[in-house]
């Protein structure tokens, strides 16, 4: 693993020649190129949401220069008429220099986009378990004061149905997926048929009792029995929308659209895209060769 934190490194050789194979999963470096990736998405009848790839910040100068990145995102969207909210990771809004801190950047960003944004949602990344519960609590402040803002809940932690029932209780909008970090196996559930189990109970909890829940999933399986769900619960598809990753399946996310549910796909995008693609590689092997695929189509 340190052997490839070096490789990927965003300034190493290696990462500056081999970012072409992320492309399939972070639509550029810049603002410029995440908005026309976003108008795309627009035009396929998806909307988006707009991550400024980046965590693990200590420095408070570093965490100030990305919560304005994010004033500048707001101000493109809003420039570009296109639709698409914003999603942020705590530790880039430095967390892990102070909850305090972090508080305070997030609620500047969640009245900068009520201000400013045609969509002023902003959506708290989640991450790994060390900053899970101090997530939570940055979440819940900001939410005491500001209702634009929801938490992403992952379903293979085995804590995460007491965190949906809480959420519910809140009113809050929940993203709920299955989880993408190597968590122990006391902490999260390691076997597929689990998770799948535990995501569908979460996710059907949401559509019943909650507020607009993004249903974030790539699973065909889970997808159709969360359409089934909807329908035999006259559940209507204004009611919540399903979320993906840029990249990720794009038949499947035509699908959705044409059966007429909302998608909102997730549009990473900077110089720090190497944890996330590798991330996204670790996750499945079709993605790995969905980024070999890349090399060879125009």
């Amino acid at each position: 693993m340190a052997i490839l934190d070096r490789m990927f490194a965003p300034d190493s050789l290696f990462s500056r020649r081999f970012f072409f194979l992320a492309k399939r999963f972070v639509a550029g470096e810049t603002i410029e190129s995440a908005i026309a990736a976003v108008r795309q998405l627009n035009a396929a009848g998806i909307t988006a949401t707009l991550d400024f790839l980046g965590e693990d910040v200590t420095e408070r100068d570093a965490a100030i220069k990305t919560r304005d990145a994010y004033f500048r995102m707001i101000d493109a969207i809003q420039a570009a008429g296109v639709q698409s909210n914003v999603s942020v990771k705590l530790t880039a809004m430095g967390l892990l220099a102070g909850e305090d801190f972090a508080v305070e950047n997030l609620n500047a960003i969640l009245d900068y986009a009520q201000a400013n944004n045609a969509d002023p949602f902003v959506r708290i990344d989640m991450e790994g378990t060390p900053v899970l519960e101090a997530t939570l609590r940055v979440f819940e402040r900001a939410w005491a004061n500001r209702k634009n803002v929801g938490p992403v809940l992952q379903a293979y932690l085995k804590r995460t149905p007491q965190d949906v029932e809480r959420a519910i209780e809140l009113g809050a909008r929940v993203r709920i997926c299955k989880g993408a970090y190597n968590e122990p196996p006391e902490l999260a559930y390691k076997e597929m048929p689990q998770i799948r189990k535990q995501y569908l109970a979460c996710a059907q909890a949401l559509l019943t009792r909650g507020n607009y829940p993004g249903i974030a999933t790539h699973d065909p399986d889970l997808i159709d029995a969360i359409k089934a769900f909807a329908h035999n619960n006259g559940i209507s598809s204004e009611k919540f929308e399903f979320q993906m990753l840029y990249g990720v399946r794009p038949a499947l996310q035509k699908q959705i659209v044409d059966e007429g549910f909302r998608l909102r796909v997730y549009v990473p995008f900077g110089t720090h895209w190497a944890g996330y693609f590798y991330r996204r590689v670790a996750e499945r092997k079709e993605n790995a060769l969905f980024a070999l695929s890349s090399i060879f189509s125009k």
